[in-house]
């Protein structure tokens, strides 16, 4: 794969998609450098962590996953999935990969939505599932930087917008995602490589999946 997505400028893009929230029906491309660098680091991923090989880092979503970045800026969020390559302060997770945490879209606390990268490209933002998984981080999420009832709005539009483009069977906080241990999604080859994890929250997770039961997402496995 040759395509190189970096950032050149910053798009907003109108979508008509028929969902219903009374969000502005409109995402801003703002992309992160996703060069060859980190396209062969994703590849790498893909193998070391799930046994899938290939020249493609595309992925068949099956999930939507909520997040906070528990950075209480856009802007300190924004540079935390920028680079290719993981930061200084994350050797937590450097010695699994040096592939830098990313997602596909960042909901400012204002409600604005921000798409980072390519729907279908995988972004690293959940154990065992980045493979099949759509990532959607909230700015926030500390005791000073609550996450927004205006982010929960757009958090409701966004779900709408992906489930009206791919067969997402099931909406998460990231909080749940080691009850997929043993579901046939799960591919992580590593049994100790687990975090920690409590976003969204669960009333933020709450209230998006009260306005998107209409949709009949697969129930989370239980713990």
């Amino acid at each position: 794969m040759k395509k190189i997505f970096v950032v050149l400028w910053m798009t907003a893009v109108l979508v008509s998609c028929g969902v219903s929230s009374d969000i502005p029906q409109v995402i801003v491309d703002k992309p992160i450098v996703f060069n060859e660098q980190r396209i062969e680091l994703t590849k790498e991923y893909l193998e070391d962590r799930y046994n899938l090989s290939g020249d493609s880092v595309e992925i068949t979503p099956k999930m939507i996953v909520l997040h906070w970045t528990a950075i209480p800026t856009f802007e300190g969020s924004y540079r935390a999935f920028y680079e290719p390559t993981l930061p200084s302060w994350r050797p937590d997770i450097e010695s699994v990969s040096g592939l830098n945490v990313s997602t596909h879209f960042l909901v400012d606390r204002d409600g604005t939505i921000y798409r980072l990268m390519p729907e279908t490209y995988m972004g690293r933002h959940v154990i065992g599932l980045n493979h099949c998984a759509i990532g959607i981080e909230n700015v926030g999420g500390t005791d000073k930087t609550p996450l927004t009832r205006k982010q929960s709005k757009a958090n409701i539009w966004l779900v709408e917008y992906l489930v009206d483009k791919y067969d997402i069977d099931y909406l998460i906080g990231h909080y749940e995602y080691t009850q997929f241990e043993n579901h046939p999604l799960w591919l992580e080859v590593d049994e100790g490589y687990r975090t920690e994890k409590t976003d969204p929250g669960e009333k933020f997770m709450k209230r998006v999946r009260q306005a998107t039961k209409k949709y009949n997402f697969k129930p989370v496995p239980e713990k």
